[in-house]
């Protein structure tokens, strides 16, 4: 399946010559012309990669790549500026950008850093995360303990990824409903409880002895 990758510029111009390049190299390519579409886009189809400007109208390329962060999305990031300070591509990469390309730009250069990105996050997602006798293949998404497999559902993916990348250390309740539901989630208090519950349930069935316990007033911590 070809990668799909979300251009977002104000300037009509660079997005109609991204789509052109990208498109010739067949890329599926969606545009946003500014921060606030760019979130919204990415709610309604996920990209396989963003090339992001920094100066957009509204919310900028910056805060759009920290709000992707800090919801738990992993989504590669090319950030594309006229700026060239090396304060400027600090502050970009701080913010959780993969990479930085200074416009204008070759697009041969821009073609290698996209299929760089795109590699690197192919081989991220096919990683099998361990811990103790549980195994996660984020290609497939199916977990095992020992040797049963262990059908999970997406929330409950999300959580034992978050554990099973962190095992030994306690993860607040704010770490947690950041991470898997997004800062502005605002569901009931105690989901974060039930589906901890229900992948309890699954890791356990054949009584297997527990691996996410309780930090009572803090967290969850993930340990043998």
């Amino acid at each position: 399946m070809k990668a799909h990758i979300l251009v977002v510029d104000d300037d009509t111009r660079i997005t109609e010559l991204l789509r052109r390049i990208l498109a010739y190299e067949g890329y599926s390519v969606t545009i946003a012309n500014s921060g606030h579409a760019a979130l919204t886009q990415i709610l309604e189809r996920a990209a396989d990669l963003i090339i992001l400007d920094i100066m957009l109208p509204g919310i900028d390329g910056l805060e759009v790549a920290r709000r992707l962060r800090t919801a738990g999305d992993n989504v590669p990031i090319l950030m594309l500026t006229a700026r060239d300070t090396i304060a400027d591509r600090v502050t970009g990469l701080e913010v959780g950008a993969d990479d930085y390309l200074v416009k204008p730009f070759a697009p041969e250069e821009l073609l290698a850093r996209v299929k760089a990105l795109l590699r690197r996050n192919q081989a991220e997602r096919q990683e099998v995360l361990r811990y103790a006798d549980v195994e996660l293949d984020t290609g497939t998404r199916i977990a095992h303990r020992g040797g049963r497999e262990i059908e999970l559902s997406p929330t409950e993916y999300e959580l034992l990824s978050l554990f099973l990348r962190r095992p030994r250390q306690v993860l607040t309740r704010d770490i947690i409903l950041d991470r898997v539901w997004g800062l502005d989630f605002a569901g009931s208090s105690n989901v974060m409880e039930v589906y901890i519950g229900y992948l309890r349930t699954k890791l356990e069935a054949n009584g297997e002895p527990r691996l996410i316990h309780t930090i009572r007033g803090v967290g969850y911590v993930l340990k043998e």
